[in-house]
């Protein structure tokens, strides 16, 4: 069947994406070789208007009449006839659970952060899509997944669902009392893991190869919250299940440390295959490769699903160190602190699920995972002489000592076994040099040129690192915490004066100046930022101020007078 043909795939787990159109064949290889668009995620986002079989039939009359190269222009002219451009698979939908003034604005005390945060709360309208069912109906004619229920994209070239980001938005909506909205949005990750038995990275076809950091278990724990509704939890919790059986079979790994097996999990999409959204980037990418691109390509695909897509955290060069460029990306042989934290978190609140719903036997079952968790997170990624937790390198079998804010992320999720470890993160931090930035805590300290390295900061990083030194019991902590969201605030806030827009991510070293880097431009919107303002407004509005923003961190203080003395 010309319509199902299929790409390599190096893991029957992850055989999925059979289109000829938009995951594999000639049609992309050569519409995406031609560069035709800014963006190759264009292309894919575009609907059919006949039937695969027809379209593939009348692109194998072209290519015969081209046997060489086709001109662009026929293949404009091919791309005119046979597709419609992107966004014609939603239609015309407001949240009807939006409501004017929910009651999270009253508690900002600084009016013009309270009228910011309105219009944040606002954005969810714009950013609200519902697919239509034409797509459920023929689904042969689109890259988008059909979901059951109205999503609220991230924005920008970002025109469906996608998984992590949604964590952050759907806690956004239930502060804006948007419980209906982020109800459909849990279901319909429920409807994807009954589909496929994981979330895919997002909702299309072509992300149905990989995932994303699994939040989906911090989602439901996120609305239950907020409601109290057991009957919800009841039916949500097998699928969560499933879930994390996914990740456990399909992305786990035994490493043996001090003679003693421990397993712990990791990103890596078992596909040897250009991304199909940014195709000629992964294909250009690997010109040239002695060894082939197989390779390259798995661990382009792994770094996609880890959501840091892509950074330097994921190189290992020839001689094994954490350095290179982005062919020396190795994510699948990478152990990563976060995904590992999250995990055990996912661990200890499917075990207390299960206490709520009188299931005594199967909390035993993941309270006993998440200790074998912990003890194997403090063995392989602790390290008790610099204060943090780290990546681990399965091919070097030593830790990467970089800085990440993921170093901290057992902090967030409260996955250590000692009140001092906590403490000993703190200092980590202060000591690491990326406190010294006035908007936010960098991604990295090498400037890679990738977008999840410095000089960027991303939402869900800021909000991670800040509600775990919150958590923490040290008024030195909560008092850095309070400091980072005043950056952070101030970051967001300035960006929205000067261009009316809220932003993917930001750079750390300009008030209001939007990030940079990566194989695409900066999006507006934007979803997870949307998310993140508001629940540090929600947590910190009482204190916040928007006429504050040449105060001086109190944490910075000792550093700027040591440099003053050092100046003299």
């Amino acid at each position: 069947n010309p319509s199902r043909t299929f790409f390599r795939c190096i893991d029957s787990a992850e055989c999925f994406c059979y289109s000829g159109v938009y995951c594999t064949g000639p049609i992309l290889h050569h519409v995406q070789s031609a560069k035709l668009f800014a963006d190759d995620k264009y292309f894919v986002d575009m609907k059919l208007k006949a039937s695969p079989d027809v379209v593939l039939s009348a692109f194998h009359n072209l290519s015969e009449r081209f046997p060489d190269t086709i001109p662009p222009v026929e293949l404009e002219n091919f791309l005119s006839v046979y597709f419609d451009k992107p966004g014609t698979e939603f239609e015309e939908w407001t949240p009807s659970d939006w409501k004017e003034k929910p009651e999270f604005l009253s508690k900002i005390t600084d009016h013009k952060l309270r009228d910011w945060a309105a219009k944040i709360h606002d954005l969810w309208k714009l950013l609200g899509r519902k697919i239509r069912s034409e797509v459920r109906d023929h689904p042969e004619l689109y890259s988008q997944i059909y979901a059951p229920h109205p999503v609220v994209v991230p924005g920008g070239r970002f025109r469906e669902l996608y998984y992590w980001d949604s964590y952050w938005v759907i806690n956004g909506l239930l502060l804006s009392e948007m419980t209906d909205t982020a109800y459909g949005m849990i279901q319909n990750f429920l409807h994807l893991v009954n589909r496929y038995g994981f979330v895919p990275n997002g909702g299309r076809i072509y992300y149905e190869r990989r995932s994303q950091p699994p939040f989906l278990t911090l989602m439901v724990e996120s609305y239950y919250q907020a409601t109290k509704d057991k009957e919800f939890l009841r039916a949500a919790l097998p699928v969560l299940e499933e879930e994390y059986r996914f990740w456990m079979q399909n992305r786990s790994v035994t490493v043996e440390v001090n003679g003693t097996e421990h397993v712990l999990n990791r990103f890596n999409v078992g596909v040897g295959s250009p991304r199909p959204e940014s195709y000629t980037d992964d294909v250009e990418l690997a010109e040239g490769l002695p060894d082939g691109n197989e390779q390259l390509w798995i661990n382009l695909n792994s770094g996609a699903e880890s959501g840091w897509d892509f950074s330097s955290r994921w190189y290992v060069d020839g001689a094994g160190h954490n350095n290179g460029t982005l062919r020396d990306t190795r994510t699948g042989h990478i152990l990563p602190a976060d995904l590992n934290a999250l995990l055990c978190r996912n661990e200890r609140t499917l075990a207390s699920f299960h206490r709520l719903l009188g299931d005594g036997d199967s909390a035993a079952l993941y309270d006993r995972a998440a200790a074998r968790r912990l003890e194997a997170v403090e063995a392989v990624l602790w390290d008790a002489e610099k204060g943090a937790w780290f990546d681990y390198s399965l091919l070097t079998h030593a830790k990467h000592s970089q800085f990440h804010p993921s170093n901290l992320a057992p902090v967030w999720a409260q996955c250590y076994s000692r009140p001092e470890m906590g403490e000993q993160a703190v200092q980590y931090l202060k000591g690491s040099g990326a406190l010294r930035f006035p908007n936010g805590v960098p991604t990295s300290l090498s400037d890679s040129g990738q977008q999840w390295d410095y000089p960027n900061a991303w939402p869900p990083l800021q909000h991670m690192l800040i509600e775990g030194l919150s958590k923490l019991p040290s008024e030195d902590a909560k008092q850095l915490s309070f400091d980072l969201a005043q950056r952070w605030i101030k970051t967001n806030w300035l960006a929205y004066v000067n261009y009316g827009h809220m932003y993917e991510k930001y750079d750390v070293n300009g008030d209001g100046k939007p990030g940079g880097g990566g194989e695409y431009e900066v999006q507006l919107g934007f979803g997870w930022t949307n998310g993140v303002a508001l629940q540090l407004l929600d947590q910190y509005g009482a204190t916040l101020t928007s006429g504050s923003w040449g105060v001086c961190p109190g944490f910075l203080l000792p550093l700027l007078l040591s440099a003053a003395v050092m100046l003299r």
